[in-house]
């Protein structure tokens, strides 16, 4: 007898579910974009596709067709999405450039970031956002408390346009602050308030 797993093999405690407005579509866009491997998919009885599992790297995330008769609205049905998803890469450059050549929608260039990613965001055609990063520095705590000082305090005395561009041209500085102040090392916290638009 099969050993049943409270989780199934492959899979990690959270696992990601996109509702998608025609997903075979956002599958192959996902192949093209991420390199995600197809690893199922599950059709209903009018053939759209109630479960579909893909794989990058090590992760597994599911995807479902759009249904608004139950309630299950894709980004584009919900005019955006205030969910992003984040992908850790050997080669950020590499790995933007192949999802916007794919068809995605550049929302922050790649930068190197205060908290020691290479770092930059993408929206999909399908409206999910998505950040890819690499992680080229590791900080304690108190080094990511004084690297995230000196950013917010060029932000603050960034006051005219002609300025705001030589710092990246971040009008949109970052909309991912929670998983951004949390470090390996000493699982370390950085406090302070979350970064604003600018």
């Amino acid at each position: 007898m099969a050993i049943v797993r409270g989780t199934p093999e492959g899979f990690h405690s959270l696992t990601p579910a996109l509702i998608c407005r025609d997903t075979p579509k956002a599958m192959e866009f996902y192949a093209r974009a991420f390199g995600a491997t197809e690893i199922s998919r599950f059709a209903g009885p009018d053939g759209k596709i109630m479960n579909a599992q893909m794989r990058i790297g090590d992760s597994i995330f599911m995807l479902s067709e759009e249904n608004l008769d139950w309630d299950a609205k894709s980004p584009l049905s919900l005019n955006g999405s205030p969910v992003s998803l984040q992908i850790y890469v050997e080669d950020t450059d590499k790995a933007f450039d192949t999802a916007v050549s794919a068809g995605a929608t550049v929302t922050m260039p790649v930068e190197d970031m205060f908290w020691g990613d290479r770092w930059g965001s993408i929206a999909d055609p399908f409206g999910h956002r998505w950040a890819i990063a690499t992680r080229k520095k590791e900080l304690d705590s108190d080094e990511l408390k004084r690297a995230a000082g000196d950013f917010f305090s060029q932000m603050q005395n960034a006051s005219s346009d002609l300025l705001r561009p030589t710092l990246g041209g971040r009008r949109r500085v970052i909309q991912i602050a929670g998983p951004l102040f949390y470090r390996r090392s000493g699982s370390a916290r950085a406090s302070g308030p979350h970064p604003r638009r600018v």
